[in-house]
């Protein structure tokens, strides 16, 4: 199987990737893990979704492909400059909230059980305020994180990190938790209740 093969790319998704290119932003998503994101958010027709790292807005254009028309995304980050990339290219689209602003005060100012699917990538939401995070989905909703595979540029003892906060989620009993080996290592997790 060729799991580089993606037959339908968002409409913008090449504009942001030569943007996010000649900005020199480090951390950009990937496909395989926007395919995917795509994917989960077909899955929940009118959803309400929240993206904790905006970016450039990679992950942002794949989530808005996989989202009906009464879908809504509210995409947070705290850097205003990879943001702009992802409101140049994405900011048309109605469904989309962006907010330049802390994650940890967005987290804290959300209603219990009031989204479909978070992806959590940035440090609120994952590795701080996970609980508060968690407590933001709906039952059957999906909490999404990448980058749990070694990364070159992790800093020295953020395996650590990452290996506990993996312990922490599978401990989880209200969490269905799947652990993938694949694209950067993501981790899919199933409120139950």
């Amino acid at each position: 199987m060729n799991d580089f093969i993606f037959h339908k790319l968002p409409e913008q998704l090449g504009e942001i990737e030569i943007a996010t290119n000649e900005s020199g932003f480090s951390m950009p998503s990937e496909r395989k893990t926007g395919s995917l994101l795509k994917t989960l958010a077909s899955s929940k027709p009118g959803g309400k979704f929240l993206e904790l790292g905006t970016g450039t807005g990679l992950s942002t254009a794949w989530l808005l492909s996989g989202m009906c028309a009464n879908s809504s995304l509210l995409s947070v980050d705290n850097d205003e400059a990879p943001q702009k990339i992802a409101v140049r290219y994405l900011d048309s689209d109605p469904r989309v909230t962006f907010l330049c602003e802390d994650g940890f005060k967005v987290i804290q100012h959300q209603k219990a059980a009031s989204f479909d699917l978070i992806f959590a990538d940035a440090w609120p939401g994952k590795y701080f305020l996970l609980d508060e995070t968690l407590e933001l989905l709906k039952p059957g909703g999906f909490y999404v994180i990448d980058d749990m595979l070694p990364q070159s540029n992790w800093p020295e003892g953020h395996d650590q990190k990452a290996a506990q906060l993996l312990e922490i989620l599978h401990q989880k009993e209200n969490f269905s938790v799947c652990q993938l080996e694949w694209a950067t290592g993501v981790v899919i997790c199933t409120r139950l209740s």
